[in-house]
């Protein structure tokens, strides 16, 4: 009997870091759109996407065309994803809230936290059903608007 020799190589481990957008010696730092996507917490298919429908999403692009954000361009992905995926905004909800009450300062509410503590921050959002001013989100209010339509339907069969 002869036995079968693997060929299989063994498999190297790539540990990779989630730094800040800023090195060392203080230079910012340009984050390509694959290592963004993992830090905002979204595939880099809808960063692309986002682009196209938010024109202050401009990232640098090389010679190459592969792009690169810095902070400045995390920190409006942040935002943009937690109006969409936290606050239950639709896209043109989005943008009209943005362009109302500005990019800037909208950008600057959670803009000293790091990281970490927005996504920390995120998740508390999302299990608490709360926005900022400690009052329901757009998407509870959706999810309790559609639950007690539900309970309506319901009282009415078990009355009927």
């Amino acid at each position: 009997m002869t036995r079968a020799r693997s060929t299989a190589k063994p498999q190297q481990t790539r540990s990779r870091t989630v730094s800040s957008a800023t090195s060392a010696n203080g230079a910012e730092r340009q984050i390509k759109i694959g290592e963004a996507a993992r830090i905002i917490g979204v595939e880099a298919y809808v960063l692309r996407f986002w682009e196209t429908q938010f024109p202050f999403l401009r990232p640098r692009h090389s010679r190459s065309k592969h792009r690169y954000y810095d902070e400045k361009s995390l920190d409006s992905l942040r935002l943009i994803r937690r109006l969409l995926h936290s606050e239950g905004y639709t896209i043109a909800g989005a943008k009209k809230h943005i362009r109302e009450a500005g990019l800037d300062r909208l950008r600057g509410e959670r803009g000293e936290l790091k990281p970490a503590e927005l996504a920390l921050q995120d998740r508390n959002e999302v299990h608490s059903g709360q926005s900022h001013g400690g009052e329901l989100s757009r998407a509870t209010q959706t999810k309790l608007a559609a639950i007690r339509d539900e309970l309506k339907s319901l009282h009415k069969l078990l009355a009927g």
